[in-house]
């Protein structure tokens, strides 16, 4: 149905976060950015809010809008219906590790970590960096409960 994961266009993305983005959790910074407006509306719709707003830690590969907008016409709005939720959720969770792992602790390393949805990605920060097959485009972005990447595609279980 779906293919494994998307490549958005994005090659570069500059965020504008308050400085004080690290005093504030994942959902709250990914709402200051201005990028991640798909990504927070289906964290809504999956009810994961107050989860991600949590004491953590999580480590949340985020897709940006441009990412979302790559996947094929309608998958977003068809992802988003209250019948789809299970399916939602466990992509959006595919995202997100419960760990804070800085871009530091895994460079020049390649892992399998496991997710909160209970697979695992494949992260290679070899030369740059890819999770599956997105790459990240901006590192390290502090949280109160964790740290985001975000990446260049939406990363989709098997």
């Amino acid at each position: 149905m779906f293919r494994r994961t998307f490549m958005g266009a994005a090659a570069a993305l500059a965020l504008a976060l308050p400085a004080q983005a690290q005093d504030a959790d994942i959902v709250d910074t990914a709402v200051s950015a201005g990028s991640f407006n798909t990504l927070v509306a289906a964290v809504q719709a999956a009810g994961l809010v107050d989860t991600l707003k949590g004491d953590g830690p999580f480590t949340v590969f985020a897709p940006t809008d441009e990412a979302f907008a790559a996947l094929p016409e309608g998958t977003v709005e068809t992802l988003l219906l209250p019948e789809n939720k299970d399916q939602l959720v466990e992509i959006l969770t595919y995202h997100v590790v419960p760990a804070k792992v800085m871009s530091s602790d895994i460079a020049g390393k390649r892992a399998q970590v496991l997710t909160v949805q209970g697979d695992r990605l494949s992260v290679n920060a070899k030369r740059g960096v890819k999770v599956n097959d997105a790459e990240v485009v901006q590192a390290d972005i502090e949280a109160s409960n964790g740290v985001i990447h975000v990446v260049d595609a939406v990363i989709l279980p098997e």
